[in-house]
C-alpha cells in the first residue's frame, strides 16, 4: 500500500446528522411539541463514516465529496479532517447548502429524512487523484445523480486501481442505474434489502441474490444485521456470524463501519473470510455509541 499517497479514497456523500433518539412512534403534527431520550449532532453520510472508519483502522484515507460555503460545510470537513481523513479534494459550492440529515431513531429502528442539497450537482473526480489511491470506494450512489461513477470506475480499471460501491438505499424505490456499473465493480456492499433489490429479487432469499449479483462479475459483500455477513466468490458462498454486543446505543453507520472494516482487511492483505469477521467486528464495535463516528474501532480493537 505504500506505493501510493492514498490506501483509501471515499467518494460521496458528507453532512451533518441530527440524531434523534426515542422517537415517538406518531409525530405530532399541528405546532406540538413532543420531547424525547437524546438529540445528537454527528458527522453522517455513509462516505464520509466509511472514510473516518478507515482512517481510524489505519488507513491512509481521502475523501472527494461536495459541500456547501455554509456552517455546515465547515462542520463537516473540520470533523473529518479530525478524524485524519484527507479533505483537499472536496468541492465548497458557493450556489447550494450542504446536504442535511435528521435520523429518528426508535429502538433498533429508524427513520431518515434527507435533503440532498449540493449532493445531487454535476462533479466528477480528477483521473489525477484516482491515480494517487489503492482504491477508490463510492457511498450513496442514488443522492448523487450528477456523479459519473461508470466513468470514475473506469478510470479506476484503467490505472489498477480497486473499486467497491455502497449503493445505499434508492429513495425513488426505482433502482435504476445499475447495470453498467456493477460489472466495474471489484466489492459491492450492500444490506439484505439492497442485495435483493438490485437483483430484482425482492421476496426472494439473499442467497439467490447474491449468487445472482455474484454472476454481473462483482464480488457481492452483503450486511446481514444479526445474520452475520455472506460474500459469494466463484467457489461459492462464504460467511461471517453475527458477534456478540452488550453495549449496543444505536446503528447509525454501523454498514459503514462494516464497509472500512472489510476494505482495511483486504487492503491489508486478509483472506475473504478473515476480511467478512473483521468488518463484522467493526460494524458492531461502533455501535457502542450514538451517531456513526464515535466508538469506530482501531486496527487493535477490530482484531482482538
Amino acid at each position: 500500500m505504500a506505493t501510493t499517497d492514498f490506501d483509501l479514497l471515499v467518494v460521496g456523500d458528507a453532512n451533518p446528522d441530527v440524531i434523534v433518539s426515542g422517537t415517538p412512534s406518531t409525530l405530532a403534527f399541528g405546532q406540538r411539541e413532543q420531547l424525547v431520550e437524546t438529540g445528537e449532532l454527528v458527522l453522517g453520510g455513509s462516505a464520509a463514516i466509511t472514510a473516518c472508519g478507515a482512517a481510524r483502522l489505519g488507513l491512509r484515507t481521502a475523501f472527494a465529496g461536495r459541500v456547501g460555503a455554509d456552517a455546515a460545510g465547515e462542520f463537516v470537513l473540520y470533523t473529518l479532517a479530525g478524524h485524519g481523513v484527507d479533505v483537499s479534494a472536496c468541492v465548497v459550492d458557493a450556489a447550494r447548502p450542504t446536504a442535511l440529515t435528521v435520523v429518528l431513531v426508535r429502538g433498533a429502528d429508524r427513520a431518515i429524512l434527507t435533503s440532498p442539497g449540493c449532493l445531487s450537482d454535476q462533479w466528477a473526480v480528477p483521473p489525477s487523484l484516482v491515480a494517487r489511491a489503492a482504491h477508490v470506494h463510492v457511498s450513496s450512489f442514488f443522492l448523487q445523480p450528477g456523479l459519473d461513477v461508470a466513468g470514475l470506475f473506469r478510470t479506476a480499471r484503467e490505472l489498477g486501481v480497486g473499486t467497491s460501491l455502497d449503493t445505499n438505499d434508492d429513495p425513488s424505490g426505482e433502482w435504476k442505474g445499475l447495470d453498467g456499473i456493477i460489472g466495474l465493480t471489484d466489492v459491492l456492499l450492500p444490506n439484505d434489502a439492497e442485495a435483493l433489490a438490485i437483483a430484482e429479487l425482492t421476496g426472494q432469499d439473499v442467497t439467490a441474490a447474491a449468487r445472482a449479483l455474484a454472476a454481473k462479475g462483482t464480488l457481492p459483500v452483503v450486511k446481514r444485521g444479526a445474520a452475520g455477513a455472506l460474500a459469494w466468490p466463484p467457489e461459492g458462498p462464504v460467511h461471517a456470524p453475527a458477534v456478540p454486543n452488550p453495549s449496543f446505543v444505536d446503528a447509525v453507520g454501523a454498514g459503514d463501519s462494516f464497509n472500512a472494516g472489510f476494505l482495511a482487511a483486504r487492503l491489508n492483505g486478509l483472506h475473504l473470510e478473515a476480511c467478512l469477521r473483521l468488518a463484522v467486528r467493526a460494524g458492531t464495535l461502533s455501535t457502542r455509541a450514538a451517531g456513526g463516528t464515535a466508538a469506530q474501532p482501531t486496527w487493535e480493537e477490530a482484531t482482538s
